[in-house]
């Protein structure tokens, strides 16, 4: 009986910690395509992030790659609208001089390459567009947008692109 105990408890462990390695992983191809409308670039670039379940749903890491861009890079985001649908900015990936996060928190935007960051609550700004009904804070509702494919991310150039040079669609690739 007492084996059974322990083995009950080594089970209920094991249980537990798969639980707590499990989240998804959610990403979106960039392309001038993508935009709308769209953008005749060679530019392209990858979004990833890792969002993790259980005790650790309050953040997710992201890494953000891009090259080849025809202009300067002024700024990069997660808007939420459905594809080919402009929509309000809710998370911003990188800043720069020029163009800063609202909320300070996003890392300086590079040229061309990689920037990668920690998104919380507290980076989630309200949408610009009301009717969108999107708040700051509502982190829950940021990642509902992303895991439906009614979000994306996307890298805007000056001066040639301001309202976006490269964009993908986010979507859950892997679980």
């Amino acid at each position: 009986m007492k084996r059974l105990g322990i083995a009950i408890i080594g089970m209920a462990g094991l249980l537990a910690t798969a639980t707590v390695a499990r989240g998804e992983t959610l990403g979106a191809i960039l392309t001038g395509y993508e935009e709308s409308p769209s953008v005749s670039t060679v530019a392209n670039g990858d979004f990833s992030a890792r969002i993790e379940e259980g005790g650790n749903a309050d953040h997710f890491h992201y890494t953000l790659s891009y090259g080849g861009l025809q202009g300067t890079v002024s700024q990069s985001h997660i808007h939420v609208a459905q594809p080919g649908v402009n929509g309000s900015i809710i998370i911003w990936l990188c800043q720069t001089d020029t163009n800063k996060d609202p909320t300070g928190l996003a890392p300086q935007c590079p040229q061309e390459g990689t920037v990668t960051g920690r998104i919380t609550a507290a980076n989630v700004i309200a949408g610009s567009t009301t009717t969108q009904q999107l708040n700051a804070g509502d982190f829950a509702g940021a990642i509902a947008a992303m895991r439906a494919g009614f979000a994306y991310a996307n890298v805007h150039t000056l001066p040639l692109s301001p309202g976006g040079e490269i964009r993908g669609q986010i979507r859950i690739i892997g679980k």
